[in-house]
Protein backbone atom coordinates (compact mmCIF):
# COMPACT_ATOMS: atom_id res chain seq x y z
CA UNK A 1 0.00 0.00 0.00
CA UNK A 2 1.13 3.54 -0.93
CA UNK A 3 2.58 5.35 2.13
CA UNK A 4 0.19 8.68 3.05
CA UNK A 5 2.63 11.69 4.66
CA UNK A 6 1.59 12.45 8.23
CA UNK A 7 0.89 16.52 7.91
CA UNK A 8 1.08 17.11 11.64
CA UNK A 9 4.56 15.80 11.43
CA UNK A 10 5.41 19.02 9.01
CA UNK A 11 6.84 20.78 11.93
CA UNK A 12 9.58 18.28 12.34
CA UNK A 13 12.83 19.76 10.15
CA UNK A 14 14.99 16.56 11.30
CA UNK A 15 14.73 14.21 8.06
CA UNK A 16 16.59 11.45 7.91
CA UNK A 17 18.64 11.24 4.81
CA UNK A 18 20.34 8.22 4.04
CA UNK A 19 21.66 8.76 0.49
CA UNK A 20 22.65 5.99 -2.15
CA UNK A 21 25.90 6.08 -4.90
CA UNK A 22 25.12 9.44 -5.95
CA UNK A 23 26.39 8.96 -9.98
CA UNK A 24 23.33 6.38 -9.93
CA UNK A 25 19.44 7.20 -10.92
CA UNK A 26 17.29 6.98 -8.22
CA UNK A 27 13.11 6.35 -8.07
CA UNK A 28 10.96 5.57 -5.27
CA UNK A 29 10.95 2.25 -3.40
CA UNK A 30 7.18 2.44 -2.64
CA UNK A 31 4.31 5.10 -3.95
CA UNK A 32 3.50 7.70 -1.32
CA UNK A 33 0.26 10.12 -1.32
CA UNK A 34 -0.12 13.19 -0.37
CA UNK A 35 -2.99 15.17 -0.11
CA UNK A 36 -4.50 18.89 0.87
CA UNK A 37 -5.90 22.11 -0.30
CA UNK A 38 -4.78 24.09 -4.04
CA UNK A 39 -4.37 28.11 -3.00
CA UNK A 40 -5.57 29.08 -6.06
CA UNK A 41 -8.63 27.00 -6.49
CA UNK A 42 -9.24 25.60 -3.00
CA UNK A 43 -10.05 22.13 -4.17
CA UNK A 44 -8.49 18.88 -2.84
CA UNK A 45 -5.87 17.29 -4.28
CA UNK A 46 -4.69 13.93 -4.61
CA UNK A 47 -0.96 13.10 -5.01
CA UNK A 48 0.57 10.06 -5.81
CA UNK A 49 4.30 9.39 -6.66
CA UNK A 50 5.00 6.51 -7.95
CA UNK A 51 8.35 4.40 -9.04
CA UNK A 52 9.30 5.14 -12.48
CA UNK A 53 11.83 2.78 -14.13
CA UNK A 54 15.69 4.61 -15.29
CA UNK A 55 15.43 7.43 -17.91
CA UNK A 56 11.96 7.93 -17.56
CA UNK A 57 12.74 11.08 -15.63
CA UNK A 58 9.65 12.99 -13.85
CA UNK A 59 6.00 12.69 -15.64
CA UNK A 60 2.92 13.94 -14.91
CA UNK A 61 -0.54 11.82 -14.89
CA UNK A 62 -3.56 13.54 -14.44
CA UNK A 63 -5.46 10.77 -13.63
CA UNK A 64 -8.48 12.76 -13.36
CA UNK A 65 -9.34 13.41 -17.20
CA UNK A 66 -9.99 10.99 -20.21
CA UNK A 67 -6.86 8.93 -21.17
CA UNK A 68 -4.87 10.03 -18.05
CA UNK A 69 -2.45 12.44 -20.03
CA UNK A 70 0.98 12.51 -19.41
CA UNK A 71 3.14 16.05 -18.90
CA UNK A 72 6.65 15.24 -18.68
CA UNK A 73 8.44 17.72 -16.29
CA UNK A 74 10.60 19.25 -18.91
CA UNK A 75 11.16 23.28 -20.13
CA UNK A 76 9.81 22.80 -23.51
CA UNK A 77 5.69 22.32 -21.72
CA UNK A 78 6.67 24.92 -19.20
CA UNK A 79 3.84 28.18 -19.50
CA UNK A 80 3.61 31.57 -18.35
CA UNK A 81 1.33 31.81 -15.45
CA UNK A 82 1.59 34.39 -12.67
CA UNK A 83 3.58 33.38 -9.38
CA UNK A 84 3.64 29.95 -9.84
CA UNK A 85 5.18 27.33 -12.51
CA UNK A 86 3.05 25.50 -14.99
CA UNK A 87 3.55 22.92 -17.44
CA UNK A 88 0.98 22.12 -20.59
CA UNK A 89 0.42 19.33 -22.76
CA UNK A 90 -1.94 17.65 -24.84
CA UNK A 91 -4.51 19.85 -23.36
CA UNK A 92 -3.68 19.29 -20.25
CA UNK A 93 -1.65 21.49 -17.04
CA UNK A 94 -0.56 21.12 -13.76
CA UNK A 95 0.07 24.15 -11.92
CA UNK A 96 2.20 25.23 -9.00
CA UNK A 97 4.42 22.31 -9.58
CA UNK A 98 7.35 24.18 -8.37
CA UNK A 99 7.50 23.08 -4.87
CA UNK A 100 6.72 19.21 -5.91
CA UNK A 101 9.60 19.15 -7.92
CA UNK A 102 11.91 20.82 -5.36
CA UNK A 103 11.27 17.88 -3.12
CA UNK A 104 12.21 15.31 -5.95
CA UNK A 105 15.34 17.22 -7.40
CA UNK A 106 16.64 17.93 -3.49
CA UNK A 107 16.38 14.54 -2.59
CA UNK A 108 18.08 13.39 -5.69
CA UNK A 109 15.09 11.63 -7.27
CA UNK A 110 15.36 11.29 -10.61
CA UNK A 111 12.68 9.58 -12.39
CA UNK A 112 8.98 9.30 -10.51
CA UNK A 113 5.56 9.29 -11.78
CA UNK A 114 3.23 11.81 -10.21
CA UNK A 115 -0.43 11.03 -10.51
CA UNK A 116 -3.04 13.54 -9.53
CA UNK A 117 -6.07 14.06 -9.50
CA UNK A 118 -6.49 18.57 -10.32
CA UNK A 119 -4.95 20.58 -12.04
CA UNK A 120 -3.49 22.15 -8.89
CA UNK A 121 -1.03 20.73 -6.53
CA UNK A 122 -1.83 20.94 -2.53
CA UNK A 123 -0.47 23.81 -0.86
CA UNK A 124 -0.25 22.46 2.14
CA UNK A 125 1.81 24.46 4.89
CA UNK A 126 3.60 26.92 1.72
CA UNK A 127 6.95 24.21 1.96
CA UNK A 128 8.29 21.50 0.32
CA UNK A 129 8.18 19.67 3.61
CA UNK A 130 5.43 17.26 3.34
CA UNK A 131 6.46 16.20 0.23
CA UNK A 132 9.72 15.49 1.67
CA UNK A 133 8.43 13.37 4.32
CA UNK A 134 6.31 11.23 2.11
CA UNK A 135 9.03 10.33 -0.15
CA UNK A 136 11.58 9.97 2.56
CA UNK A 137 9.34 7.33 4.08
CA UNK A 138 8.16 5.53 0.64
CA UNK A 139 12.25 5.26 0.55
CA UNK A 140 14.64 6.03 -2.00
CA UNK A 141 16.06 3.36 -4.67
CA UNK A 142 18.92 3.24 -6.36
CA UNK A 143 19.05 2.16 -10.00
CA UNK A 144 21.82 0.56 -12.25
CA UNK A 145 21.74 2.91 -14.57
CA UNK A 146 24.46 6.30 -14.12
CA UNK A 147 22.79 9.45 -13.26
CA UNK A 148 22.80 12.17 -16.38
CA UNK A 149 23.83 15.11 -15.93
CA UNK A 150 24.54 18.63 -17.37
CA UNK A 151 27.60 20.94 -16.54
CA UNK A 152 28.12 24.43 -16.35
CA UNK A 153 31.45 25.04 -18.84
CA UNK A 154 31.22 28.64 -19.35
CA UNK A 155 29.15 31.65 -17.68
CA UNK A 156 26.25 32.99 -18.88
CA UNK A 157 24.03 35.84 -17.79
CA UNK A 158 20.31 36.44 -18.38
CA UNK A 159 18.27 39.87 -16.96
CA UNK A 160 18.93 43.66 -16.03
CA UNK A 161 19.96 45.39 -13.21
CA UNK A 162 16.86 45.10 -11.06
CA UNK A 163 16.57 40.88 -11.25
CA UNK A 164 19.02 38.83 -12.96
CA UNK A 165 20.34 35.17 -12.68
CA UNK A 166 24.11 34.01 -14.38
CA UNK A 167 25.33 30.07 -14.23
CA UNK A 168 28.73 29.11 -13.64
CA UNK A 169 31.09 26.42 -13.73
CA UNK A 170 31.60 24.72 -10.62
CA UNK A 171 34.68 24.57 -8.37
CA UNK A 172 33.46 21.20 -7.21
CA UNK A 173 31.41 18.34 -8.30
CA UNK A 174 27.05 18.87 -7.46
CA UNK A 175 25.34 22.69 -7.99
CA UNK A 176 25.59 25.52 -5.61
CA UNK A 177 23.47 28.03 -4.73
CA UNK A 178 23.51 31.75 -4.05
CA UNK A 179 20.18 33.50 -3.87
CA UNK A 180 19.84 37.54 -3.26
CA UNK A 181 16.29 39.19 -2.15
CA UNK A 182 16.04 42.80 -1.56
CA UNK A 183 12.84 43.85 -0.27
CA UNK A 184 13.75 47.20 0.86
CA UNK A 185 10.01 48.65 0.64
CA UNK A 186 9.02 46.22 3.41
CA UNK A 187 11.25 46.39 6.02
CA UNK A 188 10.26 43.10 7.93
CA UNK A 189 11.74 41.07 4.93
CA UNK A 190 14.45 43.88 3.99
CA UNK A 191 17.60 41.99 1.87
CA UNK A 192 18.63 39.16 2.67
CA UNK A 193 21.19 36.43 0.83
CA UNK A 194 21.38 32.56 1.28
CA UNK A 195 24.32 30.64 -0.27
CA UNK A 196 24.12 26.92 0.00
CA UNK A 197 26.12 23.74 -1.69
CA UNK A 198 23.26 21.22 -2.41
CA UNK A 199 23.22 18.32 -1.04
CA UNK A 200 19.96 16.08 -0.04
CA UNK A 201 20.99 16.64 3.78
CA UNK A 202 21.39 20.31 2.91
CA UNK A 203 18.21 20.50 1.06
CA UNK A 204 15.97 18.94 3.74
CA UNK A 205 17.91 20.91 6.77
CA UNK A 206 17.58 24.13 5.31
CA UNK A 207 15.36 24.65 2.44
CA UNK A 208 12.87 22.12 2.55
CA UNK A 209 10.82 23.64 5.64
CA UNK A 210 10.82 27.23 3.70
CA UNK A 211 7.35 28.52 3.07
CA UNK A 212 5.63 30.74 0.40
CA UNK A 213 5.59 34.70 1.26
CA UNK A 214 3.24 37.39 0.07
CA UNK A 215 2.70 41.07 1.17
CA UNK A 216 -0.23 42.09 3.19
CA UNK A 217 -1.55 44.14 0.28
CA UNK A 218 -0.66 41.83 -2.28
CA UNK A 219 -3.01 38.86 -0.48
CA UNK A 220 -5.72 41.18 -0.26
CA UNK A 221 -5.79 42.39 -3.78
CA UNK A 222 -5.75 38.30 -4.79
CA UNK A 223 -8.30 37.03 -2.66
CA UNK A 224 -10.35 40.29 -4.26
CA UNK A 225 -9.87 38.72 -7.56
CA UNK A 226 -11.36 35.58 -6.22
CA UNK A 227 -8.25 33.94 -5.41
CA UNK A 228 -6.92 31.46 -3.03
CA UNK A 229 -9.72 32.40 -0.59
CA UNK A 230 -9.29 29.91 1.87
CA UNK A 231 -5.90 30.33 2.26
CA UNK A 232 -5.41 32.01 5.61
CA UNK A 233 -2.64 33.84 7.27
CA UNK A 234 -1.61 30.31 9.01
CA UNK A 235 -1.24 28.56 5.65
CA UNK A 236 1.66 31.47 4.33
CA UNK A 237 3.34 33.66 5.79
CA UNK A 238 1.57 37.08 4.61
CA UNK A 239 3.95 40.57 6.06
CA UNK A 240 2.69 43.81 6.80
CA UNK A 241 5.29 46.26 8.14
CA UNK A 242 5.69 44.81 11.42
CA UNK A 243 6.62 41.13 10.14
CA UNK A 244 4.39 37.58 9.31
CA UNK A 245 0.52 38.16 10.63
CA UNK A 246 -0.68 35.32 13.19
CA UNK A 247 2.56 33.64 12.21
CA UNK A 248 6.53 32.60 13.31
CA UNK A 249 9.43 32.58 10.87
CA UNK A 250 10.81 29.03 11.11
CA UNK A 251 14.54 30.72 9.65
CA UNK A 252 15.01 34.95 9.78
CA UNK A 253 15.93 34.66 5.96
CA UNK A 254 13.18 31.94 5.22
CA UNK A 255 11.76 34.30 2.32
CA UNK A 256 15.03 34.28 0.49
CA UNK A 257 15.49 30.80 1.60
CA UNK A 258 12.27 29.75 -0.03
CA UNK A 259 13.16 31.78 -3.23
CA UNK A 260 16.08 29.39 -3.24
CA UNK A 261 13.77 26.56 -3.02
CA UNK A 262 11.69 27.13 -6.16
CA UNK A 263 15.07 27.76 -7.85
CA UNK A 264 15.97 24.37 -7.37
CA UNK A 265 12.08 23.25 -8.52
CA UNK A 266 12.39 25.21 -11.72
CA UNK A 267 16.03 24.19 -12.30
CA UNK A 268 15.15 20.70 -12.73
CA UNK A 269 12.69 21.22 -15.48
CA UNK A 270 16.06 20.48 -17.48
CA UNK A 271 14.92 16.93 -16.84
CA UNK A 272 18.87 15.96 -15.57
CA UNK A 273 20.80 16.99 -13.11
CA UNK A 274 22.66 19.96 -12.94
CA UNK A 275 26.68 20.80 -11.82
CA UNK A 276 27.55 24.26 -11.59
CA UNK A 277 27.17 27.70 -9.75
CA UNK A 278 24.21 29.41 -10.09
CA UNK A 279 23.54 32.95 -8.11
CA UNK A 280 20.49 34.71 -8.47
CA UNK A 281 19.57 38.63 -7.80
CA UNK A 282 15.84 38.90 -7.13
CA UNK A 283 15.00 36.28 -9.52
CA UNK A 284 11.72 34.46 -10.13
CA UNK A 285 10.33 31.26 -12.12
CA UNK A 286 10.39 33.51 -15.33
CA UNK A 287 14.10 33.96 -14.95
CA UNK A 288 14.69 30.72 -13.58
CA UNK A 289 13.11 29.19 -16.55
CA UNK A 290 15.35 31.06 -19.41
CA UNK A 291 18.06 29.97 -18.03
CA UNK A 292 17.19 26.20 -18.35
CA UNK A 293 17.13 27.01 -21.87
CA UNK A 294 20.04 28.58 -22.31
CA UNK A 295 21.89 25.82 -19.99
CA UNK A 296 20.06 22.81 -22.32
CA UNK A 297 21.45 24.59 -25.58
CA UNK A 298 24.84 24.92 -23.78
CA UNK A 299 24.60 21.03 -23.07
CA UNK A 300 23.44 19.99 -26.09
CA UNK A 301 26.29 21.67 -27.63
CA UNK A 302 28.57 19.59 -25.59
CA UNK A 303 27.04 16.06 -26.14
CA UNK A 304 27.46 17.12 -29.44
CA UNK A 305 31.17 17.71 -28.93
CA UNK A 306 31.74 14.80 -27.62
CA UNK A 307 30.40 12.68 -30.23
CA UNK A 308 32.18 14.00 -32.91
CA UNK A 309 35.44 13.86 -31.02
Amino acid sequence: MPRQADRKSAGRFSIDYRPHAPARQQTLADAAIVTGQGYWSGREVRVEFCPAPADSGITFVRADLPGQPRIPARIEHRIETPLRTTLSCGGARVEMIEHVLAALAGLGIDNCEIRVDQVEMPGLDGSALPFVEALQQAGIFALDEPATEILVREPARLGDEAAWIDARPASAAGLSLRYRLDYRDTPAIGQQTVELDITPETFCRELAPCRTFIRKAEAEWLQQQGFAKSVTTADVLVFDQDGPIDNELRFVDECARHKMLDLIGDLSLLGCRLVGRVNSHCGGHRLNAELVKVLLQEGQKVHARRRSA
